[in-house]
């Protein structure tokens, strides 16, 4: 019988489900703090209690993998993999949020904006994903989708940057909106890096079944 069909770990899945809606929470903030920046800047602590929340759920699902009992439909080092991806998303996106403080921004980039689009789509299709996970259904499209955003999501950051180095800008504000972009892809990249754990562990499900 294949790991999948074997009863998981409840709290560990309920675990690895609240880490993904974190990844939701943190995305949809960072889209509600550049679409109503500066007047909405105070959502960047809100940011960091997500940030904060993201690493203490990690250490509880590292520390239940730690203890070498659970079932799950993935293993321990599969487990460890997701959880500190799912955690890099959020602490970028909240570096990102703090940056626009610590810079002094004065208004957001439109690229920045559908950054933070992309990063909210993303979320949602990690959760979703997630979800899959625990009861054993196909989560192929969420990934595929995942895959999507992050290439849409380079395409931002090249964006983002060729229109800083055009028309005269200041070169102090190319500085601190390149740092930014940075932070951005990064989160969008971490999704993807996400993604691609989920497809490790579906191909290991289905070795398991033949």
């Amino acid at each position: 019988m294949s790991l999948l069909r074997r009863p998981v770990d409840p709290v560990l899945m309920s675990l690895v489900e609240e880490a993904g809606r974190n990844v939701q929470r943190s995305g949809l903030l960072l889209h509600d703090l550049l679409v109503e920046y500066p007047e909405h800047s105070t959502l960047a602590q809100d940011l960091k209690v997500c940030e904060q929340e993201g690493d203490r759920i990690t250490h509880d699902i590292i520390h239940r993998l730690a203890g070498g009992r659970v079932r799950a439909p993935f293993t321990a080092g599969d487990g460890y993999a997701l959880a500190t991806a799912l955690d890099d998303i959020v602490d970028h996106a909240e570096q990102a949020a703090a940056q626009l403080g610590l810079y002094g921004v004065e208004a957001p980039m439109e690229q920045s904006v559908e950054f933070a689009n992309v990063l909210v789509g993303a979320g949602e299709q990690i959760a979703q994903a997630l979800r899959c996970l625990r009861t054993g259904t196909e989560l192929g499209p969420h990934l595929v989708e995942i895959h999507r955003l992050e290439n849409e999501g380079d395409r931002l950051q090249r964006d983002g940057v060729a229109s800083l180095f055009a028309g005269g800008t200041d070169p102090m504000v190319v500085i601190r909106w390149k740092d930014i972009f940075e932070s951005l892809e990064a989160a969008v990249d971490a999704c993807e890096t996400v993604a691609h754990v989920l497809e490790g562990i579906t191909l290991k499900q289905r070795r398991r079944r033949r």
